[in-house]
């Protein structure tokens, strides 16, 4: 895992060289969005995206009438995000960052995504069994599903995919 964050943060480093500037110009500095995420047996770490939504969005309420988060993870509608962001997004190139917590050992290239502490406290017990192994950049909800799943029903993918795991 860490040879290949290492190496994908390497193979990347062009695209981000491009992006970057283009976030700085549309939403400002940092281009990089850092926030904790609970991983590997319930540690908490610091997760790396690049930006897509408004700065200081939780401050603005923008009205939105879309899907509800709690129910999808991402609204391909949801108002905050910029026309750059909404192409980040959807290409996943938002995410080429996480190569850099590979490479620390944070996280691993597949596995259950790190989810925030304010809802990883809410967890029934047997929710808790996605800490068993290491997060992933992406996992098997993103690539079977691609986000067209109730969050709750995601969870249940990613224990079959640690119940499951192997090379």
């Amino acid at each position: 895992d860490r040879l290949g964050g290492i190496t994908l943060s390497l193979l990347t480093l062009p695209i981000l060289m491009i992006v970057v500037p283009l976030i700085w110009m549309k939403l400002g500095r940092p281009a990089i969005f850092k926030q904790r995420r609970i991983g590997l047996h319930g540690q908490e770490f610091t997760v790396y995206k690049l930006r897509t939504m408004l700065p200081d969005r939780r401050r603005k309420l923008v009205p939105f009438e879309g899907v509800d988060r709690r129910v999808n993870h991402k609204s391909p509608e949801d108002p905050r995000h910029v026309p750059l962001g909404r192409f980040l997004r959807k290409w996943s190139l938002d995410e080429i960052p996480q190569f850099w917590n590979v490479a620390l050992g944070h996280m691993s290239l597949v596995g259950p995504r790190p989810e925030l502490p304010h809802i990883v406290d809410r967890y029934e017990p047997w929710q808790h069994r996605r800490h068993l192994v290491k997060p992933g950049v992406t996992g098997l909800w993103q690539v079977s599903e691609r986000g067209d799943i109730p969050m709750h029903e995601a969870t249940h993918v990613d224990i079959d995919y640690v119940e499951e795991i192997s090379l």
